[in-house]
Parts: structure tokens; sequence; C-alpha cells
């Protein structure tokens, strides 16, 4: 699932033993709903004011407000339209019977997907899954907001996913992380460092990114809500600014970047596991690889191995490990001017 949690990330104490694809999983198909249709099924507090069936669902403290905003946000910047992903991927009712997935899925003239994942138990587990990427004729960073959330304890990322390299190419982090550098302090102040963050997770991530755990308060979920809008609000304005590329070589670059960027979190990212717990490894391998990391079979014919070789084993299988490099950040390793001061990765 997507914003690359880090290795510690785990859902095992929230969920029965893994379950193969079970023939009583559901798939419920509303692609035929209206992008309107379909933000009237969140109200502005973040609860469902009616399902089709006409039950009614409330809940305090939802993520579907989150959402609701994003997409609101997104259409008084630009022009959304149903991805064709929506006619296939919308409503997943996992092997339990009561916990429902329910994806969305987007574009617009600078934005080749925009997609949500929210999962909501009946045990109060609720995760967020959003992400925006650009297409390939802009080299803008891809939004990217993982939240998971257990009755007791929060586990988060939030970022501007970097689509090159912000510790070599100056040049990119100046354009785009130089003046959000004020943002990115001000919320980690608030939402402190979560703790170690392997070496090849953090290649993915800006200077601004917040990771990070809390306990569940009304005042901490306030701050995260409030992180989540500031920092879409800050992508929608850089992609109001951004300008296409023209040069063949540089859209091929970027599109490049955009599917190692996908390659190796459709393989590596931690939070597959909640998938499969859910709906089985079959399908939850569909879901990855076609929806949430949708591109990994379009953008490119690198596999991989091809682009993280060091995790090729003897027999030529992916090794199945977090981390190669054994090295991990337990304090946030950039500065207060957004420069890196770890050890070289």
């Amino acid at each position: 699932m997507e914003c690359l949690l880090p290795t510690p990330f785990s859902f095992s104490s929230s969920f029965p033993s893994p379950s193969w694809f079970s023939p009583f999983l559901v798939l419920k198909s509303r692609s035929k709903l209206s992008l309107n249709r379909k933000l009237c099924s969140f109200n502005r507090n973040g609860s469902r004011s009616m399902t089709m069936s006409g039950e009614m669902e409330s809940s305090v403290f939802s993520y579907k407000k989150l959402i609701h905003f994003a997409l609101e946000e997104t259409n008084t910047h630009t022009h959304l339209v149903p991805s064709s992903l929506q006619e296939k991927y919308s409503s997943l009712l996992a092997m339990d019977d009561e916990t429902e997935l329910q994806m969305l899925s987007f574009e617009a003239p600078k934005i080749r997907l925009l997609r949500s994942l929210c999962i909501e138990g009946s045990d109060g587990m609720q995760v967020l899954d959003f992400a925006a990427f650009p297409k390939p004729e802009f080299d803008l960073p891809i939004f990217c907001a993982n939240f998971f959330t257990a009755a007791k304890m929060n586990i988060i990322v939030l970022d501007l996913n970097p689509l090159h390299d912000v510790m070599d190419q100056e040049d990119y982090k100046e354009k785009y992380y130089k003046d959000l550098i004020p943002l990115g302090l001000k919320y980690s102040e608030l939402l402190p460092w979560g703790g170690k963050l392997t070496s090849e997770s953090l290649r993915f991530f800006s200077p601004i990114v917040i990771w990070t755990r809390f306990s569940s308060s009304p005042y901490n979920h306030s701050v995260l809500f409030s992180a989540f809008k500031d920092y879409y609000k800050a992508w929608l304005e850089l992609t109001d600014r951004s300008e296409e590329e023209t040069d063949v070589s540089q859209v091929a670059r970027n599109r490049e970047a955009q599917h190692r960027y996908v390659t190796w979190r459709a393989e590596k990212d931690p939070g597959h596991g909640v998938l499969k717990r859910l709906v089985g490894e079959a399908l939850a391998k569909d879901v990855i690889s076609e929806f949430l990391f949708n591109g990994v079979n379009k953008l490119g014919s690198k596999t991989f191995l091809d682009y993280f070789p060091e995790y090729r084993c003897e027999d030529g299988r992916v090794n199945e490990k977090r981390s190669m490099i054994g090295k991990s950040f337990e304090n946030r390793p950039w500065n207060a001017r957004g420069e890196f001061i770890g050890n070289i990765i």
C-alpha cells in the first residue's frame, strides 16, 4: 500500500492469519456513479451519510473526510475525470464479510492517476492510502499519504515523494522543496519523527516527509488532518505552476523514475500484509500492481531486480528482506535548512 511505510510497520496484531482468495469475497462495482455522486457519499464530517442500501453509517473520526477534501480541492485547480480503473476497482468486501475496502481513481491533464484506498474495520481500524502520480511530461513529486489507525496507535507517512534524487540533485530539491521547508518544520515539531527508518525507504522521501507515530486523540488527529490539507494544497500549487516537458529524453527520464518508484512500492511496501489478510494473496497482488501502484506493467519494462540488483538471491529470486543496507535512522536525518545530515547511504 502506498507512501512507503518504514520497515517496523506491521499489521500482524490487528488482523487474523493470512488467508487465500475466498469465493465469498464480493466485488461491488460502482463505476457508473458520477464524480459528484461519489463526493456526495461522504459528508463534511467524514461520515458516509447513506449507503446504497439505505443503511446509515457514522464515524466521529474518519479518513473519508480527507478524501472528500482532496477531491473537492483538486476540482478547484483542474478537471478530474474518472479513471478507467474505476470500472474494475471500486469496492471490495473482505473475507470477514464486515470490512469494506473503498477505492476511487481519477485522472486530469497533469495527473496520470489520483487514487485512494480507504479501509474501515469493525474493530475501529482505519487505513488511508492516497496518492497522486503526475504524467511523465511533468517532473512533479508524487503526493503520498499512508495512514494506519488502530484503537490506540497511529502510524503515519505523509510526503511529496521526489521523482528524482534530492540528495544528489540540488537543482531538483531547490525547484520543489526550498519554499516548503518551513511547512515541513512546522509539522515535524507537531508530529515528531517516528523512529527507525531504513536507508532504502529514505531514498524515496523528501526533506519535508512526516514519518510519525502517535496515540489516538482528537488533538493529534486534528493536527494530522491539518497537515494532510496543507501538504496537498502545496502539491496542487506546484502542479499549477509546472510546465510540460517537451524534451523527449527528459520525458523518458521522468517515466523511468516513476516506474522505478512504483516497482519498489509494489514489491517492498510493508503495508501489503493488511491486504493479504483481508482479501487473500491473489486478489491483494492484483490490487497492488494494477491499482495502488498502477504503472508497474505499463510505464517501463525493467524488473525490480533491474533497478535493485542487490536484492537478487543466488537462485534469481527477490530477497524478501526489507533492508539490504542494514542502516536505519533513529532521528530525522535533515536539518532545519532541509540539508541531509545522515551518513552517506
